[in-house]
């Protein structure tokens, strides 16, 4: 794995350069969080794309205050993605990176070569209490967090780098985060999508729940949708294999 700076946007790539002849997958990290959210997907799938874990504005080794529309991520991630002249991109995303990556398709029509959403939605609305605790306690909230966001069957263990990552970030980071997902929402225009799109949801997701997932399902004509059973809102920590396999089989069938 290859860690790098281009644009101010950090990243981790699964090889570099890039090879010419194979999709580029831009993994985009949820809120809070940062590019070692996806280093399991990074390195193994590697051996059939480009892969390439962003740190967003703000996170992880990028510099900046972060950002409160999803718009201005998506704009951050499309200037890096043509800075690399990266071959076939596909935008992946989680949660709020799954937004950027739904934006990045809207408004880059024909830009990209497929997209992957995961644990994710159309419109992004976020509990007040959220907001609440990241003010008051940003640290407690982190650290409690996987109560909600992990299957209730899932190992607290493999959450472990992910909480002492969101701790981390600053709290006015996730703040905005959580904002420019509170203002998300593009229900109206899912039709628009024209690029093949696999969609993964969690069946035990509380906070994207498998029926956002049907909504983009049905909106966007050329999609297809997994469902990772035993799984939360953090599945690519949670049941890495599994959401490779869904990622890995999508590449096979866009090839």
């Amino acid at each position: 794995m290859t860690h790098s700076i281009i644009d101010d946007i950090s990243f981790d790539a699964g090889r570099w350069p890039l090879h010419a002849d194979r999709p580029t997958i831009f993994f985009i990290h949820g809120s809070g969080n940062n590019r070692l959210f996806w280093k399991n997907q990074v390195e193994a799938l590697s051996d059939c794309a480009n892969t390439i874990a962003v740190d967003l504005p703000g996170h992880g080794n990028s510099p900046g205050t972060g950002m409160d529309s999803v718009d201005d991520y998506a704009r951050v991630v499309e200037k890096l993605i043509a800075s690399m002249q990266a071959p076939m991109p596909i935008p992946c995303g989680l949660s709020l990176g799954g937004a950027v990556a739904l934006q990045m398709l809207l408004d880059g029509k024909g830009r990209y070569h497929a997209g992957i959403l995961i644990n994710t939605g159309s419109r992004l609305k976020v509990m007040p209490a959220i907001f609440d605790m990241i003010k008051t306690d940003y640290q407690s909230y982190a650290e409690s967090s996987p109560q909600t966001a992990a299957s209730p069957k899932t190992d607290r263990n493999l959450l472990r780098e992910y909480i002492e990552e969101s701790k981390k970030c600053r709290p006015e980071v996730a703040y905005k985060d959580f904002a420019a997902c509170n203002t998300f929402d593009v229900m109206a225009r899912l039709k628009e999508i024209s690029e093949t799109v696999l969609i993964l949801s969690a069946e035990d997701d509380l906070l994207t729940p498998p029926k956002y997932a049907q909504y983009l399902h049905q909106g966007i004509a050329n999609s297809s949708i997994v469902n990772i059973s035993q799984a939360g809102h953090l599945s690519p920590v949670e049941r890495p294999n599994d959401v490779n396999r869904a990622i890995r089989e999508f590449l096979g069938r866009l090839a």
